[in-house]
């Protein structure tokens, strides 16, 4: 287990907000930040801060990204064509563990990443092991038939934390998802409230 999966509610306290919307978030009971600062009174953020933050919760959400694989997908965006914020919330759902997350074949995004990286995963009938391939549209993502049964997958799909966005198609009885459309970040069950518009401003800054 790494050491960003093994931490990963941290992210929710460092960045005081439920990312996920988890009911088992340690942020629900303690909405300060963890170490031996933590509950030290938050200072007002600068315009700096402000979109450091926007971009620290965005990256965190998709399984705290690395940065250099997070400012890559940034720059795609950028060479679209369209609103830049947009088309990178387009990019990341479109991450193959994003989608399984998203089609509840999987709790979390860390265990959905594990579960891709272990060989559990199909993409139109070929198996896929990659986290950040990147489905198109119409493609079949489905769990292997052998892999179907694991506990992580029948727990995920039983759960009613969450549902599953209007862009992924699901049939739960056959574990397949086809990936409609591309996703707009006001139909992202996100937890907490994503300002892409910063990250952009981030990043033309930085």
């Amino acid at each position: 287990m790494t050491k960003r999966t093994s931490a990963k509610y941290k992210i929710d306290r460092r960045m005081g907000e439920n990312l996920w919307g988890r009911p088992k978030s340690s942020f629900n009971t303690r909405s300060y930040g963890p170490g031996e600062h933590g509950q030290r009174r938050r200072g007002k953020l600068s315009d700096f801060g402000l979109q450091l933050r926007a971009k620290q919760k965005l990256k965190g959400y998709y399984g705290d990204l690395t940065e250099k694989q997070f400012r890559r997908t940034f720059r795609q965006a950028e060479r679209m064509n369209g609103d830049t914020g947009d088309n990178m919330i387009g990019l990341l759902e479109r991450r193959l563990d994003a989608v399984v997350f998203h089609a509840k074949f999987a709790p979390t995004i860390f265990a959905s990443r594990q579960f891709v990286n272990h060989g559990h995963v199909l993409v139109n009938n070929r198996r896929v092991n990659i986290p950040s391939f990147r489905v198109k549209d119409g493609d079949i993502v489905q769990i292997r038939e052998k892999s179907r049964s694991l506990a992580i997958v029948l727990d995920a799909l039983e759960s009613p934390e969450r549902d599953v966005p209007p862009y992924i198609d699901v049939d739960t009885d056959a574990a397949t998802a086809r990936y409609m459309r591309s996703a707009h970040l006001d139909e992202v069950p996100y937890g907490a409230i994503m300002e892409p518009n910063l990250v952009v401003e981030y990043y033309a800054k930085n």
